[in-house]
């Protein structure tokens, strides 16, 4: 595969309703928040695992877009067999750098988010090209908990104990609205490492539009992907710093009487007077 040859910077925007985006199990499995601004938190582990999910739905784990790190998997399971690829055609065990390649070759979240693949008989570790940061509300939250009750209990014991009411007691953690920005990076040295393509390029940003529909639960809510700004630099090295692009995407309130409860409550504008020369501004969404 061919590796891209531009790098990228991105924003990207997602909201949610009525629902919890990303649980603390250290807190309760309340929503993450910034305990001195009380904003809401998704961290980027989160949001890589939608992606991973999408791909996983999308492709169907078939390589080369198989996903290494998948739900309940024993990851060394899959770091032996790369080790031993060549064993199974008839040859020799593979070399760690052979390992490594084979890796990126079969699972697509290794060639995009990178592995640390050192923990079985030794694939060595790879830098992924795409890297996101955690997201970050643009204003507030204020999480509530909810008393939930399910009509049913589950041991004999239980109805016994509740003389056949038969009810369980539950607690439901949400926000009533939250707008999350992300920013994330695209860089080319990496991706000449891994073989990230232009059709891998392609898959994430649909992805990343998409991840959500498929990741529908009860406890998230409504949540929906808003906007991808990206801007793409002729240069594989970069043509103007991130966080300088990063600036001229400026997401406001529009209804400021009010706490924000909806996507139409803020106004997103992308500053494209005077770009560096060499950036392009892509709305993807």
């Amino acid at each position: 595969m061919t590796a891209i040859e531009n790098r990228h910077d991105f924003v990207f925007l997602f909201d949610v309703q009525d629902g919890n985006p990303n649980g603390d199990p250290d807190a309760g499995n309340l929503p993450r928040i910034d305990p001195e601004d009380g904003r809401g938190l998704v961290t980027d582990v989160c949001l890589k695992r939608k992606v991973r999910n999408f791909v996983l739905a999308f492709k169907e784990n078939a390589p080369p877009h198989g996903i290494f790190i998948l739900e309940k998997a024993v990851l060394n399971d899959a770091i032996d067999r790369a080790r031993d690829s060549r064993t199974e055609g008839g040859g020799g065990a593979t070399s760690v750098e052979e390992a490594r390649q084979w890796m990126c070759n079969q699972y697509y979240d290794v060639r995009t988010f990178g592995a640390v693949m050192s923990t079985g008989k030794n694939a060595g570790q790879v830098l992924g090209p795409v890297q996101l940061t955690f997201g970050r509300s643009q204003d507030r939250i204020v999480p509530a908990e909810h008393s939930i009750t399910r009509m049913a209990v589950a041991t004999q014991r239980e109805a016994e104990a509740q003389g056949g009411d038969n009810r369980t007691m539950g607690r439901k953690a949400t926000i009533p609205y939250g707008l999350y920005r992300s920013h994330g990076f695209v860089n080319v040295p990496p991706a000449r490492n891994t073989g990230f393509s232009e059709d891998d390029l392609a898959l994430f940003w649909t992805a990343l539009k998409g991840m959500f529909d498929l990741d529908r639960s009860a406890a998230r809510g409504l949540m929906a992907a808003r906007k991808l700004i990206v801007f793409k630099h002729e240069s594989p090295l970069g043509n103007a710093p991130a966080h300088k692009l990063f600036e001229r995407v400026n997401v406001e309130r529009t209804a400021t009487d009010r706490p924000p409860r909806s996507f139409s409550d803020y106004k997103v504008t992308v500053d494209e007077g005077g770009l560096p020369q060499g950036v392009t501004v892509l709305d993807l969404l």
